[in-house]
């Protein structure tokens, strides 16, 4: 009965395996008759060009930097993974003069780090270049779906048209400079929480983006007051299992980090007064109030935002599956429910002691959520001064205006200024969870701009 019952399991998985190799083909052959006539193929090559164009300067320019400032980042990751294979202790570690960074991450994170070790540097550099665009690819789509959806046979140009602008917002910009991981963890969050429905079990994606770095656990909350629970118990136990499997091959290494390094917190991860930490712990440290009374501005500041943050991304979300479930609004679903994953975003750089510039990532699904499928003229004006807003280098010009020491005159505007990244980021999770909300909660469309009426997919007309 047993061995019965193991036959036809296995005849049903090679079964489930040739339905999907048969998808894969079938989509391979669409794909290749979509693209072959000389129309579309110039169209998609036109796509093509538009992100080599506005990325390859990005690139260029942060892979002829000095040696000593080029992807920094990525060689913390590539130290972590070699001090792996010569058996070095994990979290003593630091990367060569100037910068001396240690190691910050979990031992998971060292591990996946070791194959970027038995490369050279320069191919290590552009191999996280590709990586890093090929991710940003993803956030832009579930960013932006319906927008690219509804340009129709145009869709390349409009992709590449989004890639190549979202690639030089400041956040974005300096992931590539620093050689920093946000990207793909965004890339990760996004596939597992945007979507309405996922081909992997949701949680997954997430419980990996947990062990490779802790500050994804917001979205384990965000699993939990939503109502998805099989959801949260997949991304538990997928962090639960990659942390464990590096218990198992790094357990020292993995004792030194969970009761040592991460208690060390802002020790190890740089100034919490500096100009680039735009967390609200970096806000109100660079106001300079005296001990106790710092912490305590800043662990009442951090309930709130906590409280109201939260509730507005459980809004948005339950009203975004109301409307999903509903099916009358599609588009409206969409922005909705990835209207609540971008307040989880902010909520991730603005919660922690931590929160540097290219931690804001998140503004990349912000803008796409205010924009949705483009027809909402008032939406695009918001996510256009968005971007716009974080294309600017606007924390620096601030720290410069403080340094000509003209007393109140430049002091109180270069205080505003050098947090713009982090009151903007306050801003926007209120845009998201309380006015959109609001714009897309009610019971009729908005007719009050003529850019609102219906579209169908595939076209830009009225």
């Amino acid at each position: 009965m047993g061995e019965g019952n193991e036959v036809r399991g296995a005849a049903g998985g090679a079964a489930d395996r040739a339905a999907d190799g048969a998808a894969v083909r079938a989509a391979a052959r669409r794909f290749a008759r979509r693209w072959s006539t000389p129309p579309e193929l110039l169209i998609l090559l036109a796509g093509i060009a538009i992100v080599v164009v506005t990325v390859a300067p990005i690139v260029v320019w942060w892979l002829t930097n000095p040696p000593d400032q080029r992807l920094v980042d990525l060689e913390v990751y590539r130290d972590g993974g070699r001090a792996i294979l010569r058996g070095a202790p994990l979290y003593e570690v630091l990367t060569q003069p100037p910068q001396l960074l240690p190691f910050t991450y979990p031992p998971f994170a060292a591990l996946l780090a070791v194959p970027f070790t038995i490369i050279s540097w320069t191919a290590a550099q552009w191999l996280w270049m590709v990586l890093l665009y090929v991710a940003l690819a993803v956030v832009v789509w579930y960013s932006f779906r319906d927008l690219i959806r509804r340009t129709g046979r145009w869709a390349p140009v409009a992709m590449g048209t989004l890639l190549g602008a979202t690639a030089w917002m400041m956040p974005v910009f300096d992931q590539a400079r620093f050689g920093q991981v946000g990207v793909l963890l965004m890339a990760l969050c996004l596939a597992d929480c945007a979507p309405g429905r996922t081909r992997w079990p949701r949680g997954v994606l997430v419980g990996l983006a947990v062990a490779i770095k802790l500050v994804p656990g917001v979205f384990l909350i965000y699993f939990l007051i939503t109502g998805r629970r099989d959801a949260l118990a997949n991304a538990v136990m997928t962090a639960g299992a990659a942390t464990l499997a590096a218990f198992a091959l790094l357990p020292q290494d993995s004792v030194d980090y969970w009761f040592g390094a991460l208690l060390e917190g802002g020790d190890r991860t740089g100034a919490i007064n500096g100009t680039t930490n735009q967390a609200i712990n970096g806000m109100i440290a660079r106001i300079y109030l005296p001990d106790p009374f710092g912490s305590l501005v800043w662990l009442v500041l951090l309930a709130v935002m906590a409280y109201f943050g939260f509730r507005m991304t459980r809004r948005a979300t339950l009203l975004g599956d109301d409307l999903a479930a509903s099916g009358t609004r599609p588009v409206d679903a969409h922005s909705l429910r990835l209207a609540g994953v971008a307040i989880v975003g902010l909520l991730s750089v603005l919660l922690s002691p931590v929160g540097w510039i290219h931690h804001l990532v998140w503004m990349v699904p912000v803008i796409g959520a205010l924009v949705g499928d483009g027809r909402d003229t008032r939406r695009c004006r918001i996510a256009a001064v968005a971007w716009v807003w974080f294309l600017f280098p606007l924390p620096w010009w601030g720290a410069k205006l403080i340094s000509l020491q003209q007393g109140l005159i430049t002091k109180v505007p270069g205080k505003i200024v050098q947090d713009a990244f982090g009151l903007a980021a306050v801003i926007m999770v209120v845009l998201l969870g309380h006015w959109l909300v609001k714009r897309l909660g009610r019971t009729e469309t908005v007719r009050e701009d003529p850019s609102r009426d219906p579209a169908e997919v595939g076209t830009l007309a009225p």
